[in-house]
């Protein structure tokens, strides 16, 4: 599987002077993380945001987003967002700003 390389720079230039952010290849794409959490990813040519369980039936009903459902199963707190909604860079810092708070609530992962 392939990822967006646009819509990860685009992402990069939103993070790059944010503390604690890397990227990982995960699930065939790329995963942003934060304090080791994942915050956002791309799949194909999708923006997926880990928006949490508080903001995830909201979030179901802004324009162009979907359940994520990596497994075939939906995946509670995680959504995927098609490239319509992310067209503006506002859209975009939008869900990377959201996921970031959302994860900045969590403790931080142990190194491995």
């Amino acid at each position: 599987m392939a990822f967006d390389e646009g819509l990860a720079e685009r992402i990069r230039e939103i993070v790059e002077d944010w503390a604690n952010v890397s990227e990982r290849k995960m699930f065939g794409g790329l995963a942003f993380m934060q304090e080791g959490h994942m915050f956002v990813g791309i799949i194909d040519d999708a923006l997926m945001a880990r928006v949490g369980a508080e903001q995830y039936r909201e979030a179901l009903l802004r324009p162009h987003v979907r359940e994520m459902d990596f497994t075939g199963r939906p995946m509670k707190g995680y959504v995927y967002v098609d490239p319509e909604g992310v067209d503006s860079d506002e859209e975009l810092t939008s869900w990377v700003e959201l996921a970031s708070q959302f994860v900045s609530t969590l403790p931080p992962k142990k190194p491995t």
